[in-house]
């Protein structure tokens, strides 16, 4: 690995203390690095992509040779991406399932650099119930609404004051088929009991979130990649760190958010660099694309 990149263990995020642990998320897996350069590269490119092009950046950014196979099998599996073989050389394409999951991610990731959204006072709540014969979505369930952007501010309780996500509540909880263990609503707080700034601290710790945003901002603004491998893997690093912070950070409007609120910007600021290194990094990806691999 080049030394102005980072170990991807240095970026994962920890769990913000008002949540439960993200067990199981994995953050830097093969699995999500996978995805970063599927996303960033090969969907906007819409060219397919060698193994072993896929398994040198995996490597690159310290993925077991392994775990990089096997990741790249359980896209395959999940039906993310397609093969085609050319002897015993095989080359990955995206399908519409995959390309439609990117794009879903891209939009989720984009919306934490841009501008508070105007909120009008509802919440998007949901009470889900899951006896002990439904434990093994449990985590299912808390990756799925984290990255939707809800809070868990007590057992089975779940809120978001995007209410525009409701279409996306819905498939959450078709798709895991627990609609009729589910109870949704959408409204205003009242004025008594628990008040929208209790339910944002219980939900979330906000404080933890601007805090690993400006660890991000810290660990990359520092590197200077120029050329080559370089650039190319601390980009990918950043790309993927940066893709894993809607596990933690909401997206909450400004009302909800604490004065001097710092993760907007830092946002901006991790937008910024991926720009700045993105042309370099492209390069770099284009060159290892048209080398054709060994039979």
């Amino acid at each position: 690995m080049s030394s102005t990149s980072l170990p991807l263990r240095a970026l994962q995020p920890a769990p913000a203390r008002g949540a439960r642990p993200l067990r199981g998320v994995s953050p830097g897996s093969a699995r999500s690095i996978l995805l970063t350069l599927l996303g960033e590269f090969v969907m906007p490119q819409g060219r397919p992509v060698w193994t072993s092009t896929l398994l040198q950046v995996l490597t690159g950014v310290g993925v077991a040779e392994k775990s990089a196979r096997q990741a790249i099998a359980r896209a395959a599996a999940a039906g993310w991406i397609t093969s085609h073989r050319e002897g015993r050389r095989a080359c990955w394409a995206l399908t519409p399932r995959g390309r439609q999951l990117i794009d879903d991610g891209a939009q989720r990731v984009l919306s934490m650099s841009q501008d508070s959204f105007r909120w009008d006072g509802r919440w998007l709540v949901l009470f889900v119930t899951l006896p002990e014969s439904h434990r093994h979505v449990r985590l299912k369930l808390y990756r799925a609404l984290s990255w939707a952007g809800f809070g868990n501010p007590t057992a089975g309780l779940w809120v978001s004051p995007h209410c525009e996500r409701i279409d996306e509540a819905r498939r959450i909880i078709e798709g895991m088929k627990l609609s009729q263990l589910t109870f949704s609503f959408v409204g205003p707080s009242l004025d008594f009991g628990a008040t929208d700034r209790d339910l944002v601290d219980r939900s979330w710790d906000l404080e933890e979130v601007a805090s690993r945003y400006q660890d991000l901002v810290d660990r990359f603004a520092r590197l200077r990649p120029q050329s080559g491998d370089s650039v190319l893997f601390t980009h990918v690093q950043l790309v993927n760190a940066w893709q894993r912070m809607p596990f933690i950070d909401p997206g909450l409007p400004a009302a909800l958010l604490p004065p001097r609120w710092t993760g907007r910007h830092a946002a901006a600021r991790l937008e910024s660099l991926r720009n700045e290194w993105r042309d370099a990094a492209h390069r770099r990806w284009n060159e290892l694309v048209e080398v054709l691999p060994s039979r």
